[in-house]
Formats: structure tokens, C-alpha cells, sequence
């Protein structure tokens, strides 16, 4: 069984943590771990599973691969998407790609943003879909409700199928949409619903015929697409202009909502009861939180006084809540939220006035990772941006040259290793040197320890736009 995780969402209703830039599922919201972290550890202890397959967007490559290697994760390739083509396209890809060598897997797919907390039930629930998936069901996995929730499409339930093979899997008699309360309230009552958890096991080849009867159109373009995956890094990459040409459609509508109309459908849901939770609000990022004994889940260097049933996560700043209840305060470098926790769902609503506005604070953080470590934009004003540098051990920002800024880089710690026009020389603690315009320079650390240097731009225009590449380990001029 091959896992084949989906990293591609964005997380908008997890602003101001979640930018476009920092997706939730690069975030550790719920413990030590990121989100995609913790999808592939759960996965310990499942016996059978080959090396995973990521996708995500090609923006966050580096994001992924370096969280993949903090995690000690081997893989067998980051599919990069050039663009979001939805969930039935990505899947495909990945199908493709496990396919390369002529084998035929069964693929366990998953999305790198949910929770799961109950990991022992997770695994029966695997071993039972791979058993179905290898006698040629396509199977999803439906969460045991514990709410008429109405933020999840619903999945109704049929006879028992698969006897002899694993028990308890279900038939299913169709996927629905997502209902009203009084909808959902009477689908929870009658016991024959499930939640759709948007997890799936099924054999490769399996899931590219029913794309091909189903939605020939996807299956063409991803086909045409991979046909010449090209290895870079860690990376796939995929003809773009190929991909273009893919419709945009999910998994359930493309395939799975019509073969579960079939009379004779192969599509099976195994039921999961396992404190599932794809975390797509604060309120039930609050809801699967521990919380102290006024109903509280707080994070950071936060105070509560005469305050309950509320989510409060401070980054960088003491945040203090007085005499409120029902609320989320959120609190990062550059932005602060403030909600009550029923209306958390109208998060979507400033982040698109923020995208409206083109405002930084939709894509960005004040603190931005890059493959060579990260930056912080501490201050800035009209003609000047001070930045706080991180680069990793052995590791190399690009060399390049701006139209219209010039740079001052003073040393905290460590050594820098700088290139300044024809001269190459060492920076050390306590140490500057200066960037005049127009000169093509470049900065790496050649030391066992990070190198922390303060930036400061100065000139005309200071955005990230004004770099010129002319050398790159990561591929990027």
C-alpha cells in the first residue's frame, strides 16, 4: 500500500496562522509536530506500506521537503502541481507516478490537514480498506458522526459488503452534499450517515478506469502531463502547459458519486470512529484542544481572567482576555484576530478583503521561510526595510544583484561567507559589510552553527521582485 498524501489546500479559514504562503498543513496547531508531519507519523505501525508519494503546490516545495526531512520521511517523490486542479486530477498524477515501473499499488490517500487522534482505530480502519481495495472496491473512509454537523457532506450508507473479507464495511448508496441543521439533524438521527472524510484506498489501476469512463478529459491531461516528469531535487515536476488543460474537479464528483449510482457499484465506505477532525475552523481547532477547567485552550504566553470556552493562541506578544466568553483571539507577528467563536466561519470574508486589497498579510507572514532558512521583516518604512536573517548550516542564498535597493548586512552570529562584486571574504560576529546597487553579490554560511545577520535594504523599491538570479542551488534563477 502506497500513501499518497494531498498538501495542495490553502487553510484560508485558519487566518491569521494559515497565509497562502503558510498553509495549515506546514503548521503546528496541534501538538510538536506540522500537520503533514503528523499525517505521515500516524502511519507507524501499518504494516505493508511502501514510501509515501507527496503533492502540493509548487510554491511550497521546499516547505514540503524540508519538513519531510526534519521528519526523517524517505519518499518516493513531491509531485508538483504548477497550479490547483482540485483533488481528482492530483490524485491521478499520483496514481501515474506510482505506476511508472509497471507496478500496480493499492494507494491510501489522505489529506495532510486532518487530525487524527485515536491512531490504533485509524490503522484497523486501513487494514480493512486495503483488503476491500485489493478485491477491487474503491473504498472511503466515513466518519462516525458525533454531531449534525453541517460543515461536511454526508455519506448515506447500504447493506454490509465485503463479508468474508473484514467486517463492518458498508456499501455505499450515495454521497450528499452538505445538508442544513434540520437536514443533518434527521441524516445523525437515523443512524445510516456518515461523514465524507475525503480519505480514500483503492488500486491504482482501479481509480485511472473509472477516471477514464468518468472523466476521460482528467485522465488525458494528467496523462499527457507526467508523460515527461522531469526529476529536480526532490521534485517532480510536470509539463505546465499540459496541466493547463486539466479540468478542475474533485475526486467525489469525478468519480466517486457516479460509480456509487451504479447497480453494481464497487465503491465501499469503512466507518471510522477515530476523533477525526480536518480542522477547518478555529472553533473546531478549540473543539479537539485540551482544555483547563473554565473550558479554555490556550497557546503562548497567555492570561485568562473571569473567561470561558474560548481558543487563545499568542505567537509572539502576552495576550491578556478579560471577562469574555465563546471567543478566539489569534495573535501573530503582524496580525491580530478576534472572533466570536460562533462567526469564526466569516474568517474567509477578511481574507478575501485582504486579497481584494492586495494587502501582504494574505499571502505572507512577517517571518518567511525560504530554502536556505527564513527572514523576519522586523521594521520598514518608505525608502528602508530592516530584516532579520536566518541562514542553515552549508546552505546558499542565490547569487544575484537588485536594480534598486542597496543592502547593509551586519553579523549577530556565526560566519558569513560573502560574495561583493570580485572579492569573496568571511564576515564574522560583530562584523558588516555593504551591498552597493547593481552588484551582483551572494551570501552563504560555511559553518556548523545558523548564521544570524541583520539586513538592512535601503533605496527606491524594496520589494522581493527586485532580485535578479544568475546562480541557484535550488533551481530558482
Amino acid at each position: 500500500m502506497k500513501p499518497i498524501v494531498m498538501a495542495g489546500g490553502s487553510g484560508s479559514r485558519l487566518w491569521p496562522m494559515s497565509r497562502k504562503a503558510l498553509p495549515k498543513q506546514f503548521l503546528k496547531l496541534a501538538g510538536n509536530e506540522t500537520m503533514l508531519q503528523a499525517t505521515l507519523s500516524r502511519l507507524e505501525g501499518v504494516e505493508g506500506l511502501a514510501k509515501p508519494i507527496l503533492v502540493c503546490n509548487e510554491d511550497h516545495r521546499f516547505l514540503a521537503a524540508e519538513q519531510l526531512r526534519q521528519a526523517g520521511v524517505a519518499h518516493d517523490g513531491i509531485l508538483l502541481e504548477p497550479f490547483g486542479r482540485n483533488t481528482a486530477p492530483a490524485i491521478a498524477l499520483a496514481a501515474l507516478h506510482a505506476m511508472k515501473d509497471g507496478e500496480d499499488p493499492t494507494l491510501l490517500v489522505l489529506a495532510a490537514d486532518h487530525l487524527i487522534q485515536n491512531e490504533a482505530a485509524f490503522h484497523v480502519a486501513i487494514e480493512k480498506a486495503a483488503k476491500l481495495a485489493e478485491h477491487g472496491k474503491l473504498v472511503t473512509f466515513g466518519i462516525v458522526p458525533t454531531e449534525p454537523h453541517t460543515g461536511y457532506g454526508y455519506i448515506q450508507t447500504g447493506s454490509e459488503v465485503g463479508a468474508g473479507i473484514v467486517e463492518g464495511a458498508l456499501q455505499v448508496a450515495e454521497f450528499v452534499e452538505k445538508p442544513n441543521l434540520e437536514t443533518a439533524k434527521r441524516y445523525v438521527d437515523s443512524g445510516s450517515y456518515l461523514w465524507n472524510s475525503g480519505m480514500f484506498a483503492f488500486k491504482a489501476s482501479a481509480y485511472l478506469a473509472a477516471l477514464k469512463e468518468y472523466a476521460p478529459a482528467i485522465l488525458q491531461a494528467c496523462e499527457a502531463s507526467i508523460a515527461t516528469e522531469t526529476p529536480d531535487l526532490d521534485f517532480v515536476r510536470i509539463d505546465a502547459d499540459a496541466f493547463g488543460s486539466c479540468p478542475d474537479d474533485s475526486i467525489d464528483y469525478a468519480v466517486m458519486e457516479p460509480l456509487a449510482a451504479k447497480a453494481d457499484s464497487p465503491v465501499a465506505v469503512v466507518p471510522l470512529d477515530a476523533g477525526w477532525s480536518d480542522v477547518g475552523s478555529w472553533s473546531s481547532l478549540w473543539d479537539v484542544s485540551e482544555k483547563d477547567a473554565q473550558g479554555n485552550a490556550t497557546t503562548g504566553d497567555v492570561m485568562m481572567v473571569d473567561s470561558h470556552n474560548s481558543y487563545v493562541n499568542a505567537e509572539g506578544k502576552l495576550v491578556t482576555v478579560i471577562g469574555l466568553n465563546d471567543v478566539v483571539v489569534v495573535e501573530t507577528k503582524d496580525a491580530v484576530m478576534v472572533a466570536a467563536k460562533d462567526k469564526v466561519q466569516q474568517v474567509k470574508d477578511v481574507v478575501n478583503a485582504l486579497k481584494a486589497q492586495d494587502r501582504p498579510e494574505y499571502v505572507f507572514h512577517r517571518e518567511v521561510f525560504r530554502p536556505w532558512g527564513c527572514y523576519d521583516s522586523i521594521d520598514n518604512g518608505k525608502r528602508y526595510q530592516v530584516k532579520r536573517i536566518t541562514v542553515k548550516p552549508g546552505e546558499k542564498l542565490s547569487v544575484q544583484m537588485h536594480h534598486h535597493r542597496a543592502e547593509h548586512w551586519i553579523v549577530v552570529s556565526g560566519t558569513a561567507k560573502v560574495t561583493n562584486g570580485d572579492n569573496t571574504f568571511l564576515v564574522t560576529e560583530n562584523e558588516s559589510t555593504y551591498i552597493p546597487i547593481g552588484v551582483v553579490h551572494a551570501l552563504e554560511n560555511p559553518g556548523k552553527i545558523p548564521l544570524e545577520m541583520i539586513e538592512v535594504q535601503s533605496g527606491s523599491y524594496l520589494g522581493e521582485d527586485d532580485i535578479v538570479r544568475f546562480e541557484d542551488r535550488y533551481n530558482r534563477s
